[in-house]
């Protein structure tokens, strides 16, 4: 029958591998209030964010995008180098902690930009420095 399985088929068992899954996770600025600046739950927070994929931080203040950088250089083994990509005068922390930091001149002003070690002029050019002149270096 179409949509059926027998018992006992391959396609009927199911094992959950736990490293097999993709994760993710998102973090908000009202939450990373409580998180920050207590030791515990700041390792719990990077116990998870290194089990995932990718990392989003969204409504976070321009200190907690600076203190999310500082934390993963301080939780992460083997400590990575960090990028911070931003295009107005918010991220001129963020920017500034990272290791590598790109400026995007815009309507926000030229304050990213100034405090950056690369500057473009727009978002799409972004691929380019950092899939090909990236790789290259």
């Amino acid at each position: 029958m179409l949509g059926v399985r027998e018992p006992g088929s391959p396609a009927h068992q199911t094992h959950f591998d736990p490293k097999s899954v993709r994760r993710g996770l998102i973090l908000e600025g009202a939450a990373l209030k409580h998180i920050l600046n207590d030791p515990v739950l700041e390792e719990m927070l990077f116990a998870v964010a290194s089990c995932s994929e990718s990392v989003i931080a969204c409504r976070v203040s321009p200190i907690q995008k600076a203190l999310l950088l500082k934390m993963v250089r301080k939780y992460v083994e083997p400590t990575p180098t960090t990028l911070a990509i931003g295009d107005g005068a918010n991220d001129v922390g963020m920017i500034q902690e990272a290791h590598v930091g790109i400026g995007i001149s815009g309507l926000e002003g030229q304050q990213a930009v100034n405090s950056s070690d690369f500057a473009i002029a727009q978002f799409r050019y972004l691929e380019d420095l950092l899939l090909i002149h990236g790789r290259w270096n």
